[in-house]
């Protein structure tokens, strides 16, 4: 990935004024994968509006580590299954019109 695509770890807790402990808990649930680039963690721009949302969820509403976890995963579910009826209705739409 292009340097010019990713933030130091450090300085996005800098930039948000966030504590690189809740970078750290992100990765550990497995929520965030930062880039190692000299031995450096970096974040890739592209994650970031997906961070604003965890720091948002996390100290807005106190929502723990583990409520992120579990939210994160039936929101990817709910994004597999809407894929779902959009094809399956695309395929009841073919039948349909035989």
């Amino acid at each position: 990935m292009k340097k010019d695509s990713l933030i130091s770890v450090k300085q996005f807790c800098v930039t948000y004024d966030v504590p690189d402990t809740f970078i750290n808990k992100l990765v550990e649930y497995d929520l965030l994968e930062p880039i190692f680039e000299k031995e450096e963690p970096y974040i890739a721009f592209d994650h970031i509006p997906e961070i604003e949302k965890f720091m948002r969820l996390h100290y807005d509403l106190d929502i723990n580590f583990e409520g992120l976890d579990i939210i994160t995963n039936l929101l990817t579910q709910i994004d597999d299954l809407q894929q779902e009826i959009k094809s399956l209705k695309a395929r009841l739409l073919l039948y349909e019109n035989l």
